[in-house]
């Protein structure tokens, strides 16, 4: 009778432990898309180049290519790279941290009061900067209970709600899908709160950034350990 009592609550458990992990991960997910927006929304506003949305750069470096604008060509083939290398470096410095969340978000907003700190006359260096910080940003969360999460692009996020909303129009009913909108809206949320800090401050107000980086990389370390490192790329 003891193991066939027992094993209900563990169940039950196990069951409401998962919960609040992905509670919590949706809301570490939540928050570091807004940082990802408030950052994307005021690199925008200051310099006219996108600051994680490599899509909208991706589009413009093919129009600036059928253009025959060798400047604007070169000056995008380089955003795109130093994005990649900021996802590398996300990686190496999770791993060299032993995937400890604190030193990342750290370095993260390092970087973006540095780039606040550029002068405002060569935005070139700063913007760099920042695309950077970016970059790294997706080491913090890849998934969150087996559900992939984007934190600086949200173009999967929707597509993957819109092809859950069109299998629950047909009847089905799998979990996981509305979730989706969470980093949308804390991305959009977030630029709305970039813009307006921009038109006040100009490229200084990724100072504010560079804080909120740091202020979450604090509040991770109340996750529990476990959890973190299942939200955490391998």
């Amino acid at each position: 009778m003891l193991p066939s009592s027992r094993k209900p609550y563990t169940n039950v458990t196990l069951a409401h432990r998962q919960r609040w992990r992905g509670r919590v991960g949706m809301m570490l997910v939540a928050c570091l898309s807004v940082l990802a927006g408030m950052t994307d929304a005021i690199g925008f506003m200051a310099s006219g180049d996108f600051v994680s949305f490599m899509s909208g750069n991706t589009t413009r470096l093919a129009v600036a290519i059928s253009a025959g604008d060798l400047g604007l060509t070169g000056r995008l083939v380089l955003l795109i790279a130093t994005f990649v290398l900021g996802n590398a470096l996300g990686v190496m410095v999770s791993r060299f941290s032993k995937r400890h969340a604190l030193p990342l978000l750290l370095c993260i907003g390092a970087l973006l009061c540095g780039a606040a700190l550029w002068p405002s006359t060569e935005t070139l260096p700063a913007l760099l900067a920042a695309i950077i910080a970016m970059g790294m940003l997706n080491a913090a969360v890849e998934e969150v209970n087996g559900l992939p999460v984007g934190l600086t692009y949200v173009t999967g996020a929707l597509s993957r709600f819109g092809r859950g909303l069109g299998r629950w129009l047909l009847g089905e009913r799998r979990n996981g899908w509305r979730v989706q909108l969470i980093p949308w809206a804390g991305m959009f949320i977030g630029a709305v709160i970039g813009a307006l800090l921009e038109q006040q401050m100009g490229l200084r107000a990724l100072w504010v950034s560079g804080a909120l980086a740091g202020l979450l990389g604090l509040v991770t370390l109340m996750i529990p350990r476990r959890w973190h490192l299942g939200f955490m790329p391998r």
